[in-house]
């Protein structure tokens, strides 16, 4: 598995290309901003987008996501829970997005990417799990977790925190935003993930 991580846009949300190596077939997860890097990355390397993956519905992480889709003609899945009535999720009035749910899986080549629900962030945040790799988007930083003052729940996102913190052996960590970590790191400093094991 190839992991190239791409921080775009004015907030650097970071864009994830997750690649198998073998059959060059990769997911985009998060397209924020700034689809010409996006793309260019891509063909550059001569790969094949399979999915894109929203790993919530905040602005940041789907600026690019038109001219990405448009590009690549992969589908696009979110939680339903993130979606709404928000006109920013269609393309001439016609629904472009699928949704995935808790225990969906992906086959990118070789690679499974499967969804785990983990709400808080947004209702409809999850994080995508791929091998021993978590993609959290906004719900786990390192050292910190995301906000809930955009439509979130601090104790539904605590929820949330727990159950990675619960998962069996360790992971690396890519969030939506700032430098990657590892589960056994934030387990035992991460303020937030230790307010999560106290409930």
């Amino acid at each position: 598995m190839l992991i190239k991580t791409l921080p775009v846009g004015m907030l650097e949300t970071n864009c994830y290309v997750v690649t198998d190596e073998e059959s060059r077939k990769c997911a985009i997860i998060d397209p924020g901003a700034e689809s010409n890097t996006i793309l260019d990355y891509i063909e550059g390397n001569r790969l094949e987008p399979v999915y894109i993956f929203l790993t919530h519905g905040h602005f940041d992480h789907f600026m690019a996501l038109r001219a990405v889709m448009a590009a690549t003609q992969a589908p696009v899945y979110i939680h339903v829970n993130d979606v709404g009535r928000r006109a920013e999720y269609r393309i001439d009035g016609n629904r472009i997005l699928n949704f995935y749910a808790e225990g969906d899986s992906f086959m990118i080549g070789g690679l499974e990417m499967t969804v785990l629900e983990t709400p808080g962030h947004s209702p409809g945040s999850v994080t995508l799990k791929c091998e021993s790799v978590l993609f959290t988007g906004d719900t786990l930083f390192k050292d910190e977790c995301g906000r809930t003052d955009l439509g979130g729940d601090e104790r539904v996102l605590l929820q949330s925190l727990k159950r990675l913190s619960d998962l069996e052996g360790d992971y690396e960590v890519y969030p939506g935003h700032l430098e990657s970590t590892t589960l056994s790191r934030e387990r035992s400093f991460n303020y937030a993930m230790h307010q999560a094991n106290s409930l």
